[in-house]
C-alpha cells in the first residue's frame, strides 16, 4: 500500500496531531497532497497529514479494473467479505488498525490526538470509521460524503 506522510517542522521537535485524510472515488495517495494547498495550514498548526491510497492495487483480482467505481480507485474503506475481494481488499482493517500502528511506530505523531476526514468515498471512509470507534478520533469531518453507496449510482 502507498501512503503519504507531511511532517510540519513542529515534529521535529515533538510529537503532533495526526490527521487521517481519505480521498474519494478514482483517486490515489496523490490526490489531497499535490492539488489541495494544505501544507501551509498543516505547518501553522503543527499538524502530521496521513493520506492513504484509496484501494489496494496490483493485485490483479478478476474484474478489479471493470468499473471506475468497484475496485481499484474504489475500496470504499470497507473489508470485502467475498471472493476473490476479502483477501486484499481490507481498507477498513487498514485504515483502522494497520496504518495507524506503522504510522504511531515510525512518525512522531501522539495517538491519542488523531482525526480523520475526506472527500466523496473518503467521507463514507471517515464517519464509519468515527462512528464504529467512538473516542478514538478526537474531530471527524465530512465533506461531501457518499452516505449510503449501497443506493448510489
Amino acid at each position: 500500500m502507498k501512503f503519504a506522510v507531511y511532517l510540519p517542522p513542529k515534529a521535529e521537535l515533538e510529537k503532533c496531531p495526526a490527521l487521517y485524510w481519505l480521498s474519494g472515488l478514482t483517486c490515489t495517495e496523490q490526490n489531497f497532497i499535490s492539488k489541495s494547498g494544505y501544507h501551509q495550514a498543516a505547518s501553522e498548526h503543527g499538524l502530521v497529514v496521513i493520506a492513504p491510497d484509496t484501494s489496494p492495487c496490483g493485485y490483479n483480482s478478476k474484474g478489479e479494473d471493470e468499473s471506475w467505481d468497484f475496485g481499484t480507485g474504489a475500496g470504499f474503506y470497507v473489508d470485502t467479505t467475498e471472493d476473490p475481494w476479502k483477501t486484499n481488499y481490507r481498507m477498513y482493517s487498514y485504515v483502522m488498525e494497520e496504518l495507524p500502528q506503522l504510522i504511531n511506530a515510525n512518525f512522531p505523531v501522539d495517538p491519542q490526538r488523531m482525526s480523520i476526514f475526506g472527500h466523496s468515498m473518503g467521507d463514507h471512509g471517515a464517519l464509519i470509521c468515527a462512528l464504529k470507534n467512538p473516542g478514538k478520533y478526537k474531530p471527524v469531518s465530512a465533506f461531501a460524503p457518499i452516505c449510503n453507496p449501497v443506493l448510489s449510482p
